[in-house]
């Protein structure tokens, strides 16, 4: 118990004097509420534009929680440099020397980075809800008392942090933050949007972690979705336990 304490110190000692992880959260931060206020502003002049089949299938609530996809890219940036700033300078050396369990300093690295992102996404969910419908409105907004507002809150905070704990299980099985990143931003953010968007195989990519974990986002499902909120949050999950499990598989064979 001790050496885990003192891992978890350790890991968190390292976190706060990496430059790059604290400015990739504020990054999180400033782009996730930029975005839903400029969304809300722009939702609000075009509502009374809207055809009465996009007026009935607006949701304010995934459509305020649009910035939070851009945003996670620095959340993203964050995991993977947690795990891989030390094999870039080879300080991973030292650190294996300080932890030499390496069950213990998978753990605490992960646990360290994992909760970081909670906290961060807590704020960034509950400020970019609250800014995304103030400027939407009070005419078209959603209230967080709405049904599926609160699922949607809760759903968006685990998703973040989610994807930030697959993020850092990869990028221990690849060590490098130019791979990991060059395969994880393409894939969360242009290839399964993408995919996602083709009708052939629509119903096949909604399985990619980052677009079964993004259903619950919304407060209204879509019909075309043969996942549920919270069994899409399930497939996550196991995404994220495979993830992890590679991680320390690769942690445990391979010399530092």
């Amino acid at each position: 118990m001790a050496d885990t304490s003192a891992a978890l110190a350790f890991e968190w000692t390292k976190v706060r004097t990496l430059r790059s992880t604290l400015w990739s959260l504020v990054l999180c931060f400033l782009v996730s509420v930029l975005i839903a206020l400029l969304f809300g502003w722009v939702l609000r002049g075009a509502y009374d534009d809207m055809s009465p089949e996009s007026k009935a299938d607006f949701d304010p609530v995934g459509s305020g929680f649009n910035g939070l996809r851009l945003g996670m890219i620095s959340l993203v940036v964050f995991g993977v440099l947690t795990v891989t700033s030390e094999y870039s300078t080879g300080t991973i050396r030292s650190s294996l020397a300080a932890v030499p369990r390496r069950g213990v300093f998978y753990a605490a690295k992960v646990l360290t980075g994992t909760a970081i992102a909670f906290v961060v996404s807590v704020v960034v969910v509950f400020v970019t809800f609250f800014t995304a419908q103030t400027a939407i409105g009070d005419a078209h907004n959603a209230s967080i008392t709405d049904h599926g507002v609160a699922r949607a809150i809760v759903g968006s905070i685990l998703y973040m942090t989610l994807i930030c704990a697959f993020s850092m299980g990869l990028a221990t099985v690849l060590r490098s933050p130019a791979l990991s990143l060059g395969i994880l931003v393409p894939l969360f953010f242009m290839v399964s949007e993408i995919l996602n968007n083709l009708p052939g195989v629509q119903k096949v990519a909604q399985f990619l972690p980052d677009a079964a974990g993004g259903i619950i986002i919304r407060s209204e499902p879509q019909e075309h979705m043969i996942l549920t909120a919270w069994s899409g949050m399930a497939v996550l999950a196991g995404w994220v336990v495979i993830a992890l499990l590679g991680g320390y598989a690769a942690l445990r064979r391979r010399d530092a």
